[in-house]
């Protein structure tokens, strides 16, 4: 099996995937690099990419106006990037600025579909893969939104 592969499984991309499918599906995509302030994604474009964050770390920033940004998260190693704009190909909101040297697997939507026909359990993993990754942000967002409105508002003796 190749290193792609064996680093796919690793990510939560892979946590489904057999050996076998891993290999399939780390054939399609393309390693990439970033140094230190590069975007891996810009806000306001699409790409129809799905990324996997191999090694580094990715914040996830957007636009305040005036050419400043305002930064929303971090993205550690194993994580998914892009998920969204690689399904329906609408442009990004926020864009994706590497925190340090970052390796990345990246998988463009037509190499995907390319592999419907021969496999389709490796779709149905990696979109449920995707899926899990949209439920952890939304989570994460809504409760984020819980401890702001608890914060302002003082209340359930939290603050």
């Amino acid at each position: 099996m190749t290193d792609t592969a064996n680093l796919l499984l690793l990510s939560s991309l892979g946590g489904e995937l057999t050996e076998e499918e891993a290999a399939v599906l780390g054939n399609i995509m393309t390693p990439r690099e970033l140094a230190d302030g590069d975007y891996l994604i810009v806000q306001g474009t699409s790409d129809d990419s799905l990324h996997v964050l191999l090694e580094g770390k990715l914040e996830v920033v957007k636009s305040t106006g005036g050419g400043d940004v305002a930064g929303l998260a971090v993205l550690r190693e194993g994580d998914l990037a892009g998920e969204l704009s690689f399904i329906d190909s609408h442009e990004h909101t926020v864009g994706l600025r590497a925190l340090c040297r970052c390796r990345i697997l990246s998988l463009k939507r037509e190499d995907f579909e390319n592999v419907i026909d021969e496999h389709p359990q490796i779709v149905y993993k990696v979109m449920r893969a995707i899926a899990r990754s949209t439920h952890r942000i939304v989570h994460r967002m809504n409760s984020e939104f819980i401890e702001l409105n608890n914060y302002i508002f003082k209340q359930h003796g939290r603050y």
